[in-house]
């Protein structure tokens, strides 16, 4: 009996420590509901949410969940790190172009998918990252996460 008792125990330990990892990441669903959330912002006032995606403010920062934005020019017009750098020119970790796969892939209405390889937040080695990229109005965004 008792040890059926510690084999459970240590069952329900290894699946509670899998549940708290698995919500330390954002998930496909969230991501995407923010970009929905990113849309909405920026129709009703562009500049004070470009503002908000970068500070993260407003519920557009959620774990590992973030949007980031870029302007006609090819540049970053709203992220927490690469503000005025170039979004359309930004490589992946083995050299694929996704700034310009989601300039490409941007229309106004609808939502695309890019995946590239990135490394996690405090990670160095890349994993398969997935961005929702629209356009809206001048604004290519996008909000990634991490499969």
């Amino acid at each position: 009996m008792l040890r059926k008792l510690a084999a459970l125990s240590a069952i329900v330990f290894v699946a509670s420590v899998g549940a708290a990892s698995a919500a330390e990441w954002g998930t496909s669903a969230e991501a995407k509901a923010m970009l929905e959330k990113v849309i909405l912002a920026l129709k009703a006032d562009r500049e004070k949410a470009l503002v908000m995606f970068t500070k993260g403010e407003g519920g557009f920062k959620d774990r590992d969940l973030y949007p980031y934005c870029g302007g006609p020019d090819g540049n970053f017009t709203a992220h927490p790190t690469l503000l005025g750098r170039s979004l359309k020119d930004l490589r992946d970790k083995y050299g694929k172009p996704l700034g310009a796969d989601m300039y490409a892939a941007a229309r106004e209405g609808e939502i695309s998918e890019i995946t590239y390889m990135w490394p996690r937040p405090n990670q160095t080695d890349p994993v398969a990252k997935v961005a929702f990229v629209t356009r809206i109005g001048d604004q290519v965004c996008a909000v990634g996460y991490y499969r």
